[in-house]
């Protein structure tokens, strides 16, 4: 087991075993996709188990609903809390231990000064009904309350609400609640 899937894991579980592990595959949507998205995205198509992740990387994308393409770029204790409509540009960057819930769109501007796509920090939680927007930068420890519409940049230990959004700076410590089961760097949270 990679690095990443044992922070996924971890996050999903709080604990890393074969047990856990295979509990949280047959029992866990978001782990299940996760691992299955990391999978296909490791293996090359032309070999055949690369085929077989991809196939059943497709086959739950669509049950699930989630549009989640191979080349975003996502760090490791990616938490995926429920199933439900998930949309993510194929260009936007995701960090290291974030939590993200049903009914997300992390999406592209075509115009202005913010075309593009998001760049996602580490420690962020993305409430449900969320549109992130344009090419912005969402700091580290961040939290977003549901239904908040963000299309500018947001600092680190904040909390952001609202649609348009409001940025309340807050503590280092805004996602501790929030952000949990943090696996790596030698600590456990």
């Amino acid at each position: 087991m990679n690095t990443a899937t044992k922070a996924d894991l971890f996050r999903h579980s709080g604990k890393i075993s074969l047990g856990k592990f295979l509990f949280c595959l047959i029992r866990i949507p978001g782990f299940r996709f996760i691992y299955l998205w990391r999978k296909a995205k490791r293996y090359s198509k032309y070999n055949p188990l690369g085929l077989l992740f991809k196939l059943l990387y497709i086959h739950f994308a669509y049950k699930y609903g989630f549009q989640i393409p191979l080349h975003v770029q996502i760090g490791s204790g990616f938490y995926i809390g429920h199933f439900g409509t998930i949309i993510i540009n194929r260009s936007a960057v995701i960090g290291n231990n974030c939590n993200i819930a049903p009914n997300v769109t992390i999406g592209q501007t075509n115009k202005g000064d913010k075309k593009g796509v998001p760049h996602i920090g580490n420690e962020v939680w993305i409430g449900t009904g969320t549109v992130i927007v344009g090419k912005i930068k969402i700091g580290n420890n961040v939290l977003i309350a549901p239904n908040s519409f963000i299309n500018s940049d947001v600092p680190s230990n904040s909390l952001v609400m609202g649609n348009p959004a409001t940025v309340i700076p807050k503590s280092k410590d805004i996602t501790d609640d929030y952000v949990i089961n943090i696996f790596g760097e030698g600590k456990l949270k």
